[in-house]
């Protein structure tokens, strides 16, 4: 597949931001497809509300295994297409399609069965274990059908091209925007089918986003072959060397977010109230960083399988210091707003002070976590996993978390949110000065240019 996007040949930078401009719209959908969901469901009452509250980590958990897929897909076919291997690439979207559906049939066909003691061992009331399992059971069934448009996504960002998958995540949305409302509460000719109605809204929207990802793989970019069974094995093996450990990863967050809602919560409801709507403002700050370190992987991928090791680090460096200085001019536009968006969120008193001080404290430190999360996607698109793995898990359980308790234990939930950003610049610095000083890095670099090689 020839450098149709430019990842091989145009400025780092014109690069860098045609595919992230597109990676923003399409996390802005899936944003607004989970805020669409939860405020029909909320209409339903508090208990419907809760019930799909405790779904959740559950519903996360059986993603992470499809994230993890896509990881390793785009790390994968990025080097080949590099390689100018565009053949395998195609056999390797096929295989990996086929890997993620088997792993989430497996694990929706253990949860299928086992709803009720799970929900209960997560702490669901017995009154809300219909709702769980009305939405659960459908939830279970639809899932596969999110898994290869969510796979696809990754295969098709890895030629380059973001617009593509932005555009379907958007079409997915549209689609349970509109039928949210009509199968929840049965306008027009449609029945009502209450919180079963959201998860059948859900999805027929990923069915739309499948049959969209398959015309893309097979008509647009040709990433899809016939299946070959000698050689199935040897790209399961490639895909899931990669993809665990960023399956792993992206659990260690839910993980540590739970950890510091124990603290949290330590200190009393306003300090849980205040982190709870701290997580909606941050989830919407770091969105520009995500989407980049999204679209680095393809780039970081394709440039090592064409021997561009320099090409790379340049890359690198690039994205970090745009991720310091950008989250440091959203820093500035923040702290004026702070005390308008404490109101917006909350009418109490006390959680309006404690949101205030965490958007005057832990934004300050957005960059420096950027900084981590642009070395953590690298790592990965040099299939580096278990070096981007322990970067995850330093980020969170050697700087963040230890710093968040010793704050907490000596000031309480002020000392929480400034040991939550000391963390941050400190994972940040550290990780930085790895990749400005240390000699692993540049090994392995070089490594990823010698499997290019081979």
């Amino acid at each position: 597949m020839l450098d149709k996007h430019g990842l091989l040949t145009q400025p780092i930078a014109d690069v860098l931001q045609k595919l992230t401009t597109p990676m923003v719209f399409g996390m802005v959908a899936i944003l607004l497809f989970n805020l669409v969901d939860t405020f029909f469901i909320s209409l339903l009452g508090t208990d419907a509300l809760a019930a799909v509250s405790f779904t959740f980590p559950v519903t996360f958990a059986v993603n992470c295994i499809t994230m993890g897929i896509g990881v390793g897909l785009s790390a994968s076919i990025g080097r080949l297409l590099g390689q100018g291997n565009s053949k395998h690439a195609a056999q390797l979207t096929t295989h990996g399609l086929i890997l993620a559906v088997i792993l989430i049939l497996i694990a929706c066909s253990i949860g299928f069965f086992t709803i009720d003691p799970l929900f209960r061992l997560l702490g669901a009331e017995d009154k809300l274990l219909p709702l769980i399992h009305e939405y659960m059971s459908i939830w279970y069934l639809t899932i596969p059908l999110l898994v290869i448009p969510m796979s696809s996504n990754s295969a098709i960002r890895a030629t380059g091209d973001t617009t593509t998958p932005a555009k379907i995540m958007m079409l997915a949305g549209l689609i349970n925007g509109v039928l949210d409302p009509l199968l929840i509460f049965g306008y027009g000719p449609f029945p009502e089918l209450g919180i079963r109605g959201a998860a059948i809204a859900s999805g027929i929207s990923w069915f739309g986003a499948l049959c969209a990802s398959f015309y893309v793989l097979t008509r647009k970019v040709k990433l899809l072959a016939p299946p070959k069974p000698s050689e199935m094995k040897q790209d399961w093996h490639q895909i899931l060397k990669i993809g665990s450990p960023a399956a792993l990863s992206n659990a260690l967050n839910p993980i540590s977010g739970a950890i510091l809602m124990m603290m949290l919560a330590s200190q009393g409801t306003v300090a849980v109230a205040s982190y709870g709507a701290a997580q909606r403002v941050e989830s919407l700050m770091l969105l520009v960083i995500m989407a980049l370190t999204s679209s680095l992987s393809p780039f970081v991928a394709q440039n090592l399988g064409a021997k561009q090791p320099e090409r790379v680090k340049e890359a690198i460096f690039l994205a970090m210091k745009f991720s310091v200085f950008f989250q440091l001019f959203l820093y500035i536009l923040i702290v004026p707003l702070s005390i308008p968006l404490s109101h917006l969120f909350s009418q109490d008193d006390a959680v309006q002070h404690g949101l205030w001080m965490y958007l005057i404290c832990v934004p300050f430190s957005y960059g420096f976590q950027g900084i981590v999360m642009v070395l953590v996607s690298s790592l990965n698109a040099m299939q580096k996993p278990l070096h981007s793995f322990s970067w995850s898990f330093m980020r969170l359980f050697v700087f963040t978390l230890p710093t968040a308790w010793i704050g907490s234990h000596f000031y309480g939930m002020e000392g929480l949110f400034v040991g939550i950003a000391i963390g941050n610049v400190m994972g940040g610095v550290c990780a930085f000065w790895y990749l400005r000083t240390g000699t692993r890095f540049e090994d392995a670099m070089l490594e990823g240019r010698g499997k290019a090689k081979s």
